[in-house]
């Protein structure tokens, strides 16, 4: 070791340079842990991502339970970064970004992004939140959007019994966001001439158009009610398509401002559809002032652009399992934080890996963060093959921010050998 005071850092200067070459040396020799693999196993629904290195440290990362079919889009990537350090997480994501697109297809890149973070972590020994920039909160919020329970009909009071379950939920959310409009297929057909169209078949959430007086009225019938329930306790957001005219859009967000709606999301585009149409939501935005959400859908920080920089929105919310990953989420959140715009991560399907992550980026993104998404473990077993949750998850509506190096959960591997089908059966091996 060198004795690094002022005149030790003059006499190593006097030798010519010899002795300060050494750490450049370095960088000229082979990695020092490289990735040997890339698999991908389907666990419940979920397809589960597994990094492998030939130091033996694996990383872990987890796509959509709503995706299973996206094993083969998981393992085309394999050959872009077998052999890299996966500790160089930038250069490892330069190979691959560009390969992905708007939900879903970000998927499998952002999955990929998450287990190196996860191998980083380890190989440095501390938690991932220090490798984004080190938190600033030592708890995080969640927002229910996870926990549900069964409806037993579509009328405002179903929806005010459903809402008074959801908040004497054990986790004590003090946010919780329902799905209504377009994005509630069950509410939508439940009304008799709600929307001047027919219901569609097909891809979820298809349904589309104007909304008659009847319909409208029974949208905000729904939400009166269970705004009602939760008072001025628990904030009420609203999940709203997309698929509404602009006209409808304004014309309910400005019939809910007296409610204090914590935002309204999704209501022109999102989830599959592989544009943000900025141009419409800031029409809709300028006219009310409640909150107007969006993000989920969108792949990578350039497609975040125009919303943030518009002044499109007043919150986003990208999904990590969809972004792009986790740098790339917070990324986003400061350039939004920077144009005043809030961040609300969506993650509903995430799983319990994707939980992890979540918790990890929340602590470290800044002081612009609402709250994520909470997902829940399906089936309920996934519960007993992952070690390292906290017991509960959640109190009070917050999760506590653990410390142990990368995600700081691992697999009980015996346990979930169990689950794994044939085709996967040397997933852990």
């Amino acid at each position: 070791m060198f004795d690094w005071t002022r005149r030790g850092f003059i006499a190593a200067l006097s030798t010519g340079g010899a002795t300060m070459a050494l750490p450049l040396e370095k960088s000229t020799r082979r990695p020092a842990i490289k990735i040997t693999d890339l698999r991908c196993a389907i666990i419940g629904k979920n397809p589960v991502i597994r990094i492998v290195t030939d130091q033996g440290v694996s990383g872990y990362g987890q796509v959509e339970s709503t995706k299973p079919y996206l094993k083969p889009m998981v393992l085309f990537y394999k050959d872009y970064v077998l052999g890299e350090d996966p500790t160089d997480v930038a250069r490892v994501m330069l190979k691959i970004r560009r390969l992905g697109a708007f939900k879903p297809w970000g998927s499998a890149v952002s999955a990929i992004e998450m287990a190196l973070w996860d191998i980083a972590g380890q190989v440095a020994g501390v938690p991932v939140y220090k490798l984004l920039g080190g938190k600033i909160r030592d708890r995080v919020r969640a927002y229910n959007g996870g926990v549900r329970f069964p409806m037993a009909g579509q009328t405002p009071q179903d929806y005010a019994e459903n809402m008074a379950k959801m908040k004497e939920a054990k986790e004590g959310f003090t946010l919780i966001k329902q799905a209504v409009g377009f994005h509630n297929p069950a509410m939508m057909r439940a009304m008799s001439n709600g929307w001047y169209d027919e219901p569609r078949t097909g891809a979820s959430h298809m349904d589309r158009g104007l909304l008659t007086e009847r319909g409208l009225n029974q949208i905000v019938a729904c939400v009166e009610a269970m705004k009602k329930v939760l008072g001025d306790e628990i904030g009420l957001a609203l999940d709203c398509g997309p698929g509404w005219a602009v006209k409808d859009a304004i014309t309910f967000a400005r019939a809910l401002e007296p409610l204090h709606i914590t935002w309204l999301e999704d209501l022109i585009t999102g989830d599959y559809m592989p544009y943000p149409n900025a141009e419409l939501f800031r029409e809709v935005t300028q006219s009310t002032s409640l909150a107007i959400h969006t993000g989920e859908e969108i792949y990578l920080r350039e497609n975040f652009k125009d919303l943030i920089e518009k002044q499109a929105v007043n919150i986003v919310g990208p999904d990590p399992e969809d972004v792009g990953g986790l740098a790339e989420m917070k990324w986003i959140a400061e350039y939004a934080d920077l144009h005043g715009i809030q961040i609300a991560p969506h993650g509903i399907f995430d799983g319990l890996i994707g939980l992890a992550a979540h918790v990890q980026l929340a602590a470290a993104l800044p002081q612009n963060y609402i709250a994520f998404e909470y997902p829940v473990g399906q089936p309920d077993w996934w519960y007993q093959i992952v070690d390292g949750l906290p017991d509960p998850i959640m109190k009070d509506g917050f999760i506590d921010v653990w410390d142990r190096p990368g995600l700081g959960v691992t697999f009980n591997i015996p346990a979930a050998k169990a689950h794994l089908a044939d085709e996967d059966r040397h997933f852990f091996d």
